[in-house]
């Protein structure tokens, strides 16, 4: 008999819904859902490059931040281009690559979690289109610092694209973070992903979008699907925008209870390290497989890769306790059983 998902954990997503204000502008959209909306997305475009301080040339939008990649892949790489990443990483970027005819380079994660940095230079090529980062690091949470990520991005060679994944920017709480709009200027073969998904609560709407130089963009853009974004898409976004100190507490209170989490878990005997996502990683050699089938049962949905680790996303209090329990009896079994 299947057990019911009480608790969703696996996605990464908000643990809340839209903000009141959200809601009431997408019911006001869907009353003109027979019109068309933009051919182009000029009007978010704008609105996302004054929040961003940047200039609108530099800015592309799409399906979620993954249509955003996919879109500057199709204008940089040819078959036969290699892509390399860290891995383990987001599972959409090998089918990304499968779909523009790209050949997957993955680079084994430190075994700390981190993105090896060196490792990603040293297979870089002159096949190589586009090296991805991503900044928290999906799913360990790790964080490249800002004097890393510089000294990183002046390596890189001008004929690579580097895809800077910034999905979970918004958990992040250390004072070591990037100065984006500083690279961008810096840096004219970069482009910074970032999302709505997450932190704004709008995952099911796919909105996502991208920060360039006004080439990089140029280029993005012409692979733009036309009509790509939906109205109530549109109107959502404009008004989490507009709602952005509520949106700011709720992020604020996610990220007290990963802290909460990590600190109890680490209590209990679980290996975890700080992470700057909204989510905990647990890794092997902790008994994650049996923590996996515990969660199961106690109808918790998380993100299991057998032998390698856990990803489960922060939830609401109750979800967070479901855990708790869950993994505590994990941990004790498995620490009876070696007896």
């Amino acid at each position: 008999m299947d057990i019911p998902v009480l608790h969703r954990l696996a996605l990464n997503e908000s643990p809340y819904p839209p903000l009141p204000s959200v809601r009431e502008a997408m019911r006001r959209a869907v009353e003109q859902a027979h019109r068309y909306p933009q051919f182009h997305p000029d009007d978010l475009t704008e609105r996302i490059a004054a929040w961003c301080r940047v200039a609108p040339d530099r800015v592309t939008v799409g399906s979620g931040s993954v249509g955003v990649a996919l879109q500057l892949l199709r204008a940089v790489v040819q078959p036969g281009d290699t892509m390399a990443y860290a891995w383990r990483t987001f599972d959409a970027y090998p089918l990304l690559a499968a779909m523009v005819g790209a050949r997957p380079v993955p680079v084994p994660l430190s075994p700390d979690g981190h993105q090896d940095l060196g490792a990603l230079l040293a297979a870089l090529d002159h096949r190589t289109r586009v090296v991805v980062l991503c900044n928290p690091h999906n799913p360990t949470g790790t964080l490249v610092t800002a004097d890393a990520l510089s000294a990183f991005l002046r390596q890189v060679p001008r004929h690579v694209t580097v895809l800077l994944d910034e999905a979970y920017v918004e958990f992040a709480r250390d004072t070591d973070l990037p100065d984006t709009p500083a690279l961008l200027d810096a840096h004219p073969n970069l482009l910074v992903l970032r999302t709505f998904s997450k932190a704004y609560g709008l995952a099911a709407l796919r909105v996502g979008y991208g920060l360039g130089s006004s080439d990089l963009v140029g280029r993005i853009r012409r692979q733009q699907l036309p009509f790509g974004i939906n109205a109530v898409a549109t109107a959502a976004v404009q008004a989490s925008l507009r709602a952005e100190s509520e949106l700011r507490r709720r992020v604020d209170t996610v990220v007290a209870e990963r802290e909460r989490l990590r600190r109890e878990l680490a209590s209990l005997g679980w290996r975890v390290r700080p992470g700057h996502a909204n989510s905990i990683w647990l890794a092997a050699p902790d008994p994650i497989d049996d923590g996996a089938a515990a969660l199961t049962e106690a109808g918790v949905q998380a993100r299991h890769h057998p032998g390698e680790g856990l990803r489960l996303t922060v939830g609401n209090r109750l979800a967070n306790d479901t855990v708790l329990s869950a993994l505590a009896a994990a941990r004790a079994h498995h620490s009876a059983s070696r007896m």
